[in-house]
C-alpha cells in the first residue's frame, strides 16, 4: 500500500482523474454516509460534492488528507488531525478512513490504521483517537479489532452527532 497526501493545484483543484476515483470511494460508502448525513443524497454523491468536503477537511488548521493505493488504484482515504482543537485533548485524530466498500475486508483498512499509527508513533505521539458515529457497529468492531477503546461518548463539533470516541495507546 502506497500512502499519498492529499495536494490539490494551486487554485485548490483535485486532478480530474483522483476526483473521479475519489468520488467513486465516497460513492461506494453509501450506508455509511446515510448514517453521516455529510451528503444530501447519499445513493447520488458527486465530484463537486466530494471536491468541496475535501476543501473543508484541508481548511482545518493541522489537518492532512491521506489517499491510499494498492495495484495502482485508490483503495482508501483518510483525514488526520495534528490535534483535536480542544486544548485539553493533547492526542493526534483519524478523523475519517474510508476504505472502497469493493475493496473491504482484504485487509486495506487495517493496513491503512496501522500506517497512520506508526507515522503518529514515529513522530513521538503517545496515542491517537477516533469518533465513530452512533449506530456505526461495523465502525466500532473495525476499530475495537484494532485495540481501540470507548474512553468517551459525546457529540461531534461539526455535525452535533452522537459518537463514540475511541483511543489508542502508542507508546
Amino acid at each position: 500500500m502506497i500512502l499519498e497526501p492529499l495536494a490539490p493545484a494551486e487554485d485548490g483543484a483535485l486532478p480530474g482523474e483522483l476526483l473521479t476515483e475519489l468520488t467513486a470511494l465516497y460513492a461506494s460508502n453509501h450506508v455509511f454516509h446515510a448514517l453521516s448525513g455529510d451528503f444530501p443524497d447519499p445513493a447520488d454523491i458527486r465530484p463537486e460534492q466530494v471536491a468541496a468536503e475535501l476543501a473543508d477537511e484541508l481548511a482545518a488548521p493541522g489537518a492532512e488528507v491521506l489517499v491510499a493505493r494498492s495495484a495502482g488504484r485508490v483503495v482508501g482515504i483518510a483525514v488526520t488531525l495534528e490535534r483535536h482543537p480542544d486544548p485539553a485533548d493533547p492526542d493526534p485524530w483519524i478523523g475519517l478512513l474510508m476504505v472502497d466498500a469493493g475493496q473491504q475486508r482484504k485487509g486495506h483498512g487495517r493496513e491503512f490504521a496501522g500506517r497512520i499509527e506508526e507515522r503518529f508513533r514515529a513522530d513521538g505521539r503517545g496515542g491517537v483517537r477516533i469518533a465513530v458515529l452512533e449506530g456505526n457497529a461495523a465502525g466500532l468492531a473495525f476499530w475495537s479489532a484494532l485495540g481501540y477503546e470507548v474512553i468517551d461518548h459525546r457529540r461531534d463539533l461539526r455535525a452535533d452527532r452522537p459518537c463514540a470516541v475511541l483511543r489508542k495507546q502508542l507508546a
